[in-house]
């Protein structure tokens, strides 16, 4: 808080417009010069003359008196700045005050490399400083206006006045500005004869604290004869606001086991009233503290900054054994800096006692048993274990570890999040027969680190101890799959491998019988007691059993347990291809023209359902002994394509034309189809073929498609 000073009382009590008069127009009323620059010496030497301030208010300066901002300073009737005593910091900045019944100035001494020290009155002076001094050639003389707020009736009530020493006879005064001419209008107005100025309704400083008005007289048409000039109305606070804590709600934590005065919070309110008044200076305590437990002053506020700490020992701040975690305080702010006669404002703050890792976990039994059948995954057991710690923070969620017994990682464990306890399972089969026992040590810790005087004991591991079942196991086929390559068209009979399955349950000594399970083509059989597998068909590897030269079939083994366990094992038998189906033709059908004078008929493909070599190229060729050579020719476009045409042109009629095709296989297969050639009437692009047969298909059309299955090739 800013000291208060005669200065500052002179201000706020003064409301005396001050007067001057036009005599000597040349003649500029304050300070001849407003700003000084002088470097901080070492020390200000008691009576020693810093500098010297010329000031002079065009009237002789008749009671001049002068004040300085820092009470260790003073200005002598010469003028003379001095210093009251020996004095080595002052701030960066000095104000000197000048005022006579006629005039009143500021000047500013800048204190080079000066510090900051509390309480300048910079801002004690704001208002002198942007006071209007009277000017050269003016005779309007204003003085700033102070009003303070929430004044009660009457209503218009003179707060200032304005003088013009040389105002002509039947000039009026004219008042405008924000208050008066402009929003909010009507609250101040001028007497236009005497230049009272008065307050028409109440003031509200948070509403506008300033008010920044213009005087200047006019003649009798309105005419502007000097002016305007500024006036300002500073509204002067009253203490009519209560202090509000707006940045709610307020929650804290604090680490249970703090040290004694560990900062928790921070609770700041806000008072609308002026900052340089006591009116917002601020005061904060502890109205109320719920629980008082285990002690009513849990906490301490600054009344000052409004930090909250703890005032307790450590001990005290346990969360475990506190009746509630969490506090409740009402605060309370207080204006007037904390007076009887302040205004106060209250909220509540919540501080949550926060948990640290200081119990460690422990199971709640040193052994635990379980069992679980052979072959079987899932979870065999729960480990439960106790921790005193807040069940919602890493301090109180359990780690679990498997440190010994489980080698060929057969066992995982995970923690259940809503109980905290470890779910043991089985992630790898277990063979009764390998094992029937396992034992595993296990270790739990919690997800946050313990605190360095608290360590994990004995109680923080177990044992488990798991009991395999022995359960009847089906056969198990080896390998699986099984693979055999063998040539399509074998004989029937021929045997292609003999499975083998064996037992898990080598400590029963059962049997076993093989039976087919899935043979699609139902091509094989098998010996039910030695497991041999023989053709009863032929294979063959062109049927649609048959999927990328390989056949699927897939074969139980039943061992003479009771109840009986299968296994199921697949066979895979790959068949290689031998050259077993002959070529055909595409398309069997062709049209041509009687008069055609293209005599190319159709373009002939072939294709074969045998693999290569046994493929193209195929050879195409006209059946010489049913056909006359001088009337079609046979032409090879490439490996799969020929072109079928005339020799000559034909009568309208259906001929039967033998194609005969050959593949390349060793030994080749030779296919021979008929070739239906129709020969139509083609007039004005009409295709007639009514006497030719049933079919309508044109020349262009049939070598199209054929074309178009070439060049798909």
């Amino acid at each position: 808080m800013q000291p208060r000073t005669p200065l500052l009382l002179c201000v706020l009590l003064s409301q005396v417009l001050l007067l001057t008069s036009a005599e000597d127009l040349d003649c500029t009323p304050g300070f001849q010069q407003k700003v000084f620059h002088i470097n901080q010496p070492a020390q200000f030497i008691e009576d020693q003359a810093i500098l010297n301030l010329t000031f002079s208010d065009c009237k002789g300066n008749n009671k001049l008196h002068y004040e300085v901002s820092s009470p260790y300073f003073k200005v002598n009737n010469d003028g003379s700045l001095v210093a009251l005593k020996n004095i080595t910091a002052v701030g960066k900045t000095l104000f000197v005050h000048a005022r006579t019944p006629h005039a009143e100035d500021m000047a500013e001494l800048v204190i080079v490399g000066g510090k900051d020290i509390q309480g300048s009155l910079q801002d004690i002076f704001k208002f002198a400083r942007t006071s209007p001094v009277p000017r050269q050639k003016r005779s309007i003389v204003v003085s700033p206006i102070l009003i303070p707020e929430n004044q009660r009736q009457p209503f218009p009530r003179d707060v200032g006045k304005v003088v013009d020493s040389d105002r002509p006879e039947g000039s009026k005064f004219r008042l405008t500005g924000k208050g008066v001419d402009q929003e909010p209008k009507g609250i101040f107005r001028i007497n236009e004869n005497t230049g009272s100025v008065s307050v028409t309704r109440t003031l509200d400083r948070e509403t506008m604290a300033t008010y920044q008005l213009f005087v200047e007289t006019t003649d009798v048409n309105g005419k502007t004869l000097e002016g305007p000039v500024p006036l300002e109305v500073i509204v002067i606070d009253q203490n009519d606001n209560r202090p509000i804590f707006r940045e709610g709600p307020y929650i804290g934590h604090v680490m249970e086991g703090s040290p004694t005065g560990t900062t928790v919070m921070r609770m700041t309110a806000f008072d609308a009233d002026d900052p340089a008044t006591d009116n917002a200076l601020l005061r904060y305590n502890i109205r109320q503290q719920t629980p008082d437990k285990p002690s009513p002053n849990m906490f301490y506020i600054d009344p000052e900054k409004g930090d909250i700490v703890t005032v307790v020992s450590p001990a005290l701040l346990d969360r475990e054994t506190l009746e509630n975690p969490k506090y409740e305080l009402i605060i309370e702010a207080q204006d007037m800096a904390g007076l009887d006669v302040g205004l106060t404002g209250t909220a509540t703050a919540t501080i949550m006692i926060d948990d640290k890792n200081d119990h460690s976990p422990k199971f709640t039994k040193k052994e635990f048993q379980a069992t679980v059948e052979e072959g079987a995954v899932g979870v065999i057991v729960n480990l439960t274990v106790e921790d005193k710690d807040d069940p919602t923070t890493g301090a109180w969620r359990a780690a679990y570890t498997i440190i010994n017994g489980n080698p060929g990682q057969s066992f995982e464990i995970h923690t259940n999040p809503q109980t905290n306890e470890g779910m043991l399972s089985v992630v790898k089969p277990l063979d009764y027969e390998i094992s029937a026992f396992h034992t595993l040590l296990i270790k739990v810790e919690n997800e946050d680190p313990l605190v360095p005087d608290v360590s994990y004991g004995p109680s923080s591991t177990a044992t488990v101890h798991i009991t395999v079942l022995d359960v009847n196991e089906g056969p198990v086929f080896y390998p699986d799959p099984m693979t055999v390559t063998r040539q399509e068209n074998i004989s029937v009979g021929s045997v292609l491998l003999t499975v083998n399955a064996t037992d898990p349950d080598s400590l029963q000594h059962q049997t076993i019988r093989y039976s087919v399970y899935k043979d699609p083509a139902g091509w094989l059989n098998i010996n039910p007691i030695n497991g041999t597998v023989d053709t009863m068909a032929v294979l063959d590897r062109e049927s649609p059993f048959v999927h990328n030269s390989v056949y699927t079939a897939l074969f139980l083994a039943i061992d003479s347990g009771n109840p009986p366990a299968t296994g199921t094992g697949t066979l895979l038998i790959t068949l290689e291809d031998v050259n077993d189906n002959a070529p055909f033709i595409y398309p069997t059908v062709a049209e041509v023209c009687d008069d055609a004078k293209n005599l190319s008929v159709v373009i002939l493909g072939a294709s074969d359902k045998d693999l290569h070599p046994n493929t193209d190229p195929f050879k195409f060729e006209i059946h010489k002994q049913a056909v006359p050579d001088k009337v079609w020719k046979v032409s090879k476009i490439n490996n799969t394509h020929a072109l079928v045409s005339l020799l000559q042109n034909l009568n309208k009629a259906n001929y039967h034309l033998p194609i005969m095709v050959t593949d390349s296989g060793k030994p080749p297969m030779t296919n021979i189809t008929d070739l239906r050639v129709q020969v139509c009437s083609c007039k004005n692009s009409k295709v007639d073929c009514n006497a030719a047969g049933a079919l309508h298909f044109s020349v262009t059309s049939v070598l199209l498609v054929s074309l178009f299955s070439l060049a798909c090739l």
